[in-house]
């Protein structure tokens, strides 16, 4: 899968997607992809993370507790 980082606008290839859809993980292992080479893996934050076509990831991959408030009903 191919997420986009915010910051730089360039493509991350997501490694493992446990690690994308785990809320307790705050980085994932992906690889950029610009230029020419095959880049290295590397630890890249979810948080700076968005889809390809600049929506947000959903907030259930990012806060382990994003329904707790409904609990309190």
């Amino acid at each position: 899968m191919f997420l986009k980082e915010s910051a730089s606008g360039h493509l991350v290839e997501v490694i493992n997607l446990q690690d994308l859809f785990d809320p307790y993980q705050a980085e994932l292992m992906g690889r950029s992809h610009y230029g020419e080479e095959l880049q290295e893996a590397e630890p890249f934050a979810k948080q700076c993370l968005r889809f390809p076509s600049g929506e947000a990831l959903p907030r259930c991959w990012l806060e382990p507790h994003y329904r707790d408030h409904e609990l309190r009903r």
